[in-house]
C-alpha cells in the first residue's frame, strides 16, 4: 500500500511551509516507505541526537537546513554535543574537531532547538505528558521515555530525529502503535545478591535484558518496589547499549503495567527469563575487565547525566580524605545550575571531581586518564568505554566508585 499523506503533508513537501520543512519531509517520506508506515502522525515533542561532531556530513547536514531557512516546528530538545561549551577548555582533541564540534551545536540552536544538550532531557522541565507521540534520538532517552514516562517514540537515530522536528511529523509503526507496545518476554527476578543498592540490581537486570531478550519489549517482575526513577534510568540505559530495547514494563512500576497481564496486553509471552543471585553477579561481572585491587586512573559518573538526586547521594560518600583518582561526573546545565545554587560546586571540585556539561566523557576527548583502570556506576559506561576511549573499566557501586577514587585502585565494599 502507498503511503497517505495528509493536506498538511502534502502542503510541507510543496515547500508551502519553507524550503526546510520540504526537504525534511522529502525524508521522511522515503524513510516512512522503507519501514512500512503507512501515514503519519503529529508529535508534540522531539529530541535530536545530532549534535555529536562525527564527521564533516553531520555538520553539513544541519547546515543545508540552516541555509534553507529552516526551523523546527515543534519543542526540540538537543542531545550531548563533543565538548562542553561551558568549560570549552575541557577538550582534548583537535582543535578543528573542537571548532567543527561547537559550530555543530549551535547550528542546532540555529533551527530553533532548545540548548539542553543532556542526553536526560527528562530530567529537566522539557518532560513529556503520558501517552504523547514524540520523535526522540539517544538511546537511553528513548527507553526512559517509553518506559517510565509512558510516552510514544521510535529508536530515531541521527537526521530523521531532525526531519521530524522540522516537520512535527513522524512516521506511524513500531511503538507509536499501542498493539506493539505489549510485552513479548517475561523476565522474573527471582533473587536479589545480599548488600546490593537498587542501582546495581537495576543495572544488572538491564544489562541481561538487553542481551537476552533481543527485539521483544520484557515485562519484568520482582524489582523491588522502591525502586527510583534513577534506578530505572540506570536499566534502560544498560538494556538499550547492550542490546536494542526500546521500551520495558516494570510491572507496578511503571505506567502501562499496574500487573502483568495488562503489561502484556492480555497475551502470553513468547519468552520467559529467570535471574537468580547467580545470574545477577555474573551480569555485574562481566561489565569489568580488571580484578579487585587493580590500579584506577579515574572514576567516571552521569552515563547518563546525573540528576540532583543522584548528587545528594554522592556528597556524603566525599566526606572524608580526598581521592588519589579524578572524578569526573557528567550533568546537564540545568542540573548544574541546581548545584551553583546550593553551592555544592566548591565543595565537589575541592573533592577531586570535575563537572563536565553538555557532553560525556565516554564519548569525547576530555576524560585525563592516569595509569589504571577506569570505574562506573554505569552500565551504559561500562559497556562502551573500552572501544571509545581504550580503556580497561570496573564497574562498580556509586559507594565503591568513591572508595575507590580515594584509594586509588578498585576496591568492593
Amino acid at each position: 500500500m502507498s503511503l497517505d499523506l495528509s493536506p498538511l503533508d502534502r502542503e510541507l513537501l510543496s515547500g508551502a511551509h519553507g524550503g526546510g520543512a520540504a526537504f525534511a519531509m522529502r525524508l521522511l517520506a522515503r524513510f516512512a516507505e522503507a519501514v512500512g508506515a503507512l501515514r503519519f502522525i503529529d508529535i508534540e515533542a522531539a529530541h535530536v541526537d545530532g549534535c555529536l561532531y562525527l564527521g564533516r556530513a553531520s555538520l553539513d547536514f544541519v547546515l543545508k537546513l540552516t541555509d534553507l531557512g529552516g526551523k523546527v516546528r515543534v519543542p526540540t530538545t538537543l542531545n550531548v554535543g563533543s565538548l562542553d561549551l561551558i568549560h570549552p577548555e575541557l577538550f582534548r582533541g583537535p582543535k578543528e574537531d573542537a571548532e567543527n564540534g561547537a559550530r555543530l551545536m549551535r547550528a542546532h540552536v540555529e533551527l530553533g532547538c532548545a540548548p539542553t544538550f543532556t542526553c536526560a532531557p527528562y530530567q529537566s522541565i522539557h518532560r513529556p505528558r503520558f501517552g504523547a507521540q514524540i520523535a526522540w534520538g539517544e538511546s537511553n532517552a528513548i527507553v526512559f521515555a517509553n518506559s517510565v514516562i509512558g510516552a510514544r517514540t521510535n529508536r530515531y537515530g541521527d537526521f530523521i530525529d531532525l526531519c521530524c522536528a522540522m516537520t512535527g511529523r513522524a512516521p506511524a509503526y513500531g511503538l507509536h502503535l499501542t498493539e506493539n507496545r505489549a510485552a513479548r518476554a517475561l523476565v522474573e527476578v527471582v533473587s536479589i545478591p545480599d548488600g546490593w543498592d537498587l542501582e546495581q540490581v537495576a543495572v544488572a537486570v538491564g544489562h541481561t535484558i538487553g542481551r537476552r531478550c533481543g527485539g521483544l519489549v520484557p515485562a519484568i517482575v520482582g524489582l523491588p518496589s522502591g525502586a527510583s526513577e534513577d534506578d530505572l534510568k540506570a536499566l534502560g540505559a544498560a538494556a538499550a547499549s547492550s542490546g536494542a530495547v526500546a521500551l520495558f514494563h516494570a510491572v507496578g512500576l511503571t505506567p502501562e503495567a499496574p500487573d502483568l497481564e495488562t503489561a502484556c496486553g492480555g497475551v502470553a509471552p513468547e519468552f520467559h527469563l529467570r535471574l537468580t543471585v547467580d545470574d545477577l553477579r555474573q551480569a555485574a561481572r562481566s561489565l569489568s575487565s580488571v580484578a579487585d585491587g587493580a590500579p584506577l586512573g579515574a572514576v567516571s559518573l552521569g552515563t547518563p547525566h546525573f540528576s540532583l538526586a543522584e548528587f545528594t547521594r554522592l556528597m556524603p560518600l566525599l566526606d572524608g580524605p580526598r581521592p588519589l583518582a579524578d572524578i569526573w561526573i557528567n550533568c546537564s546545565r540545568a542540573t548544574l545550575g541546581e548545584l551553583r545554587e546550593r553551592g555544592w560546586e566548591e565543595r565537589l571540585r575541592a573533592a577531586r571531581v570535575t563537572i563536565v556539561a553538555d557532553t560525556c566523557v565516554y564519548i569525547g576527548t576530555l576524560m585525563r586518564i592516569g595509569a589504571g583502570a577506569v570505574m562506573t556506576n554505569s552500565g551504559k559506561c561500562a559497556y562502551y568505554a573500552p572501544a571509545n576511549l581504550g580503556v580497561e573499566v570496573a564497574y562498580g557501586s556509586l559507594a565503591e566508585c568513591v572508595a575507590s577514587a580515594r584509594a586509588g585502585k578498585v576496591v568492593r565494599l
